[in-house]
């Protein structure tokens, strides 16, 4: 049985707001909430409310506030001697560094933070840094490196009762399914992972199982209102908490969503609306995807086959520079789908 989700990352004197809570809000409330900290020169609640701070800006898309905020946290928390506030604020640089594209450090971040979280007897923050351990290496393509910690974390979480961490682990093993071709246990994870969420008011994990099941709707039924319906739900949970990530990962899936209905101007145009929202926070990795989908949209619309060619090949470097195999073998498709391989443009 699961209780209602909760945000372990507000602490102190900010474990009143809600999982829900909009980010502008928590901005607000983290802000004051730190000033007051070090004007009383409290280390340990200035960690705290920082962290606050450096996770609304991050998921705000606003990278060097968010960068500058937890690093900050993790000073206070060190001048405090505080083991779990450095992890936490660790935890915050690591999830940072792979919205970035910085895949090595991320690792390096949340192994230190899963390190720091046991040290300090804080079981929460080491099973998230686990878990961004555990993303991290699903978005590279790595699944079966990360599936068993996947697994794992899952058991974990049910163990607890704890909504928001099931919700998360269901939706990564389900994406790898997804990935895999296997959308029938796909779907029925996504579906688990928005039932879990909604009975435990947990909206962002809602708005991301939602996506995840209208992708399956899409390229396992072909049914493009269903999934537009399902992606206008999710896009109100995410506009209603300021999801600017979440958002433009959405507007993306939409685009998916239409070009293989074979609707490739409109997909055009919500590939370019993703496309400005992911480099307006710098999230190399969906800017990239985005480019993917506008690449071949513009294709499909008459573009030139050697743009095209020149477009993915630069695109293929991109993604193997960040460490995106996954990404890099869509690509690939791409390529021989179009006949425009990385030779046509030397």
């Amino acid at each position: 049985m699961y209780g209602k989700a909760f945000a372990p990352e507000y602490q102190g004197a900010l474990t009143t707001l809600s999982v829900n809570s909009s980010l502008t809000d928590v901005l607000a409330a983290g802000t004051e909430q730190l000033r007051a900290a070090e004007q009383a020169g409290k280390s340990a609640e200035a960690a705290r409310s920082g962290l606050a701070v450096a996770e609304a800006h991050r998921r705000l898309g606003r990278v060097g506030e968010a960068d500058r905020a937890w690093k900050a946290s993790y000073r206070a928390a060190r001048a405090a001697g505080d083991l779990g506030a450095m992890a936490w604020a660790l935890w915050s640089g690591g999830t940072l560094a792979r919205q970035r594209g910085a895949l090595a450090l991320a690792r390096r971040l949340l192994g230190l933070a899963a390190e720091l979280g046991e040290r300090g007897g804080d079981i929460v923050v080491r099973g998230y840094s686990l878990a961004g351990l555990a993303e991290t290496g699903r978005i590279q393509g790595d699944y079966e490196a990360v599936g068993r910690l996947h697994e794992q974390l899952l058991a974990e979480a049910r163990r607890r009762g704890e909504a928001r961490h099931t919700v998360w682990a269901l939706e990564g093993i389900a994406q790898m399914h997804r990935n895999t071709g296997a959308y029938d246990t796909a779907f029925a994870l996504f579906e688990e992972a928005a039932e879990v969420a909604a009975r435990a008011d947990d909206r962002r994990g809602h708005a991301w199982a939602l996506r995840g099941l209208a992708d399956i709707v899409s390229v396992r039924d072909g049914d493009v209102e269903r999934a537009l319906t399902l992606l206008s739900e999710a896009e109100a949970g995410c506009r209603a908490m300021n999801l600017s990530g979440a958002l433009a990962y959405n507007h993306k899936m939409r685009a998916n969503v239409l070009y293989r209905a074979g609707r490739y101007a409109e997909a055009r145009e919500l590939y370019e609306e993703a496309l400005a929202e992911f480099r307006a926070m710098s999230e190399p990795r969906g800017e990239a995807l985005a480019r993917l989908g506008l690449a071949k949209s513009r294709a499909q619309l008459g573009r030139a086959p050697r743009e095209t060619a020149a477009e993915l090949a630069d695109l293929y470097e991109v993604l193997g520079r960040i460490g995106l195999r996954h990404a890099q073998e869509m690509v690939a498709r791409a390529q021989t789908e179009f006949g425009v391989r990385a030779e046509a443009v030397r």
